[in-house]
């Protein structure tokens, strides 16, 4: 995320969900440049939740996580993006296959998993 009140948020949400610190990484900075950098670490994603602001560009960091599989994200990884209804995402993106979508309100949840 990009608001260090957000991140504050998350990690005491996760604190009382008992979640130890070693199974979570809540990071302060722009999703693409973050994922551009971390395409080559040790430890690949499991979960990647993404939740832009609703005028970001959705499709440039979904096709990034999409084409670096590999790289970034386990086998058995998903990826969960946060985005309005009118928004109309890709079924596809690289590697990534959206398998479900879960409306609520004016809000829709897009899963995706890698097909590597």
């Amino acid at each position: 995320d990009q608001s260090r009140q957000m991140c504050a948020l998350m990690e005491t949400n996760l604190s009382g969900l008992l979640v130890a610190k070693a199974e979570f990484e809540i990071v302060k900075a722009d999703a693409f440049d973050f994922l551009r950098k971390r395409k080559n670490a040790d430890s690949p994603f499991d979960l990647i939740y993404f939740d832009p602001p609703y005028s970001a560009d959705y499709e440039r960091v979904l096709n990034f996580i999409g084409e670096q599989a590999e790289q970034l994200i386990a086998a058995d990884a998903i990826v969960v993006v946060e985005h309005r209804k009118q928004k109309d995402l890709m079924e596809e993106f690289g590697l990534l296959k959206r398998y479900r979508v879960l409306k609520q309100g004016d809000s829709v949840l897009s899963f995706y998993q890698s097909s590597q």
